[in-house]
C-alpha cells in the first residue's frame, strides 16, 4: 500500500455500499420504450391559439398608440406587411396579459441595479406594469410638445423623430425611461413580428413567407444539405394550418 493511500475503514465501506446499491436500484428500474413516447406532447405549458376580439391588456387608447408605433418599428414596404397589420399590437397585449407581463417566472424581489445589456430584464417593474406607466408618460409628452396633440395626429416624420428621441435617450420622459422603453418595445414587436402565427402576431405567416422560412415543418432532412436552395413548400405554423 502507498503511504498516501487512505487505509479503509468501516464508514467509506459502509457509504460505497450505500452508493453501489444505488446505482443498481436505478438499473433495475430502467425501462426499454418501443413503439410510443409514454407521454403526451405539450402538457407542461401548452400554445393557446390567440383568438381576435377584444384587447386583453391594453386599453383603447394605449392600444391606438401600440398600433401607430409598431407600424414605424416595422413599416409597410413592398417586401412585407407593417407591424400593425402583421399583428404585432395583438400579441404584445397577449403577452402582457399573461405570465410575460406579469413576470411570474421572473424573481422580482430586490435589490434592483441596473445590469448589463446581456444580463435581460433588470427591473423593479413587470414588463406590463412598465408599458403602462412609459405610454401614460410618454403621451403626455406628445401632448406638451406638439401643441397638445395626441400621436394620432402627428405626421409620419414627427412619429419618427419621437422614437428616434426614445432610443437615443434625448427624450426625457417625467415618471419612466425613455430609452428602456424603446428598447422593450422593439423586441417585443420583432418577437410578434417572427413569432408562430398562433401567439397573435406573423399574421398569415406573413415575416416566415418574406424570409422563407419553413416554420414548423415536421420533417427537414431532404433539405437540410441543400445548400443556396429555395425551400419550394410554404410555412407551417404550430397549429397546423
Amino acid at each position: 500500500m502507498s503511504l498516501s493511500a487512505k487505509p479503509h475503514n468501516r464508514r467509506n465501506v459502509l457509504l460505497g455500499s450505500v452508493a453501489f446499491s444505488s446505482v443498481l436500484a436505478a438499473m433495475s428500474q430502467a425501462k426499454t420504450i418501443r413503439d410510443s413516447l409514454p407521454w403526451s406532447p405539450n402538457t407542461a405549458y401548452p400554445p393557446t391559439r390567440v383568438k381576435s376580439g377584444k384587447w386583453a391588456y391594453f386599453r383603447s387608447e394605449e392600444a391606438a398608440v401600440i398600433e401607430i408605433l409598431v407600424d414605424h418599428l416595422i413599416p409597410p414596404d413592398e417586401h412585407s406587411i407593417g407591424g400593425k397589420e402583421a399583428g404585432c399590437a395583438v400579441f404584445i397585449d397577449r403577452q402582457l396579459a399573461g405570465p410575460y407581463g406579469n413576470s411570474e417566472f421572473l424573481y422580482m424581489r430586490g435589490p434592483f441595479a441596473v445590469g448589463t445589456a446581456q444580463q435581460g430584464y433588470q427591473l423593479n417593474l413587470a414588463p406590463a406594469a412598465r408599458y403602462r406607466q412609459s405610454l401614460k408618460s410618454l403621451s403626455a409628452y406628445i401632448q406638451e410638445n406638439f401643441n397638445g396633440r395626441n400621436i394620432q395626429a402627428l405626421s409620419s416624420e414627427d412619429v419618427n423623430l419621437v422614437l428616434s428621441g426614445l432610443e437615443s435617450g434625448k427624450i426625457q420622459l417625467v415618471e419612466a425611461d425613455g430609452k428602456i422603453f424603446f428598447g422593450l418595445l422593439l423586441k417585443d414587436t420583432r418577437e410578434g413580428f417572427f413569432s408562430d402565427p398562433i401567439y397573435g402576431g406573423n399574421r398569415d405567416m406573413a415575416s416566415w413567407k418574406m424570409i422563407g422560412f419553413p416554420g414548423a415543418r415536421y420533417d427537414l432532412r431532404d433539405w437540410v444539405h441543400r445548400h443556396n436552395e429555395k425551400y419550394p413548400l410554404g410555412p407551417v405554423s404550430i397549429a397546423g394550418f
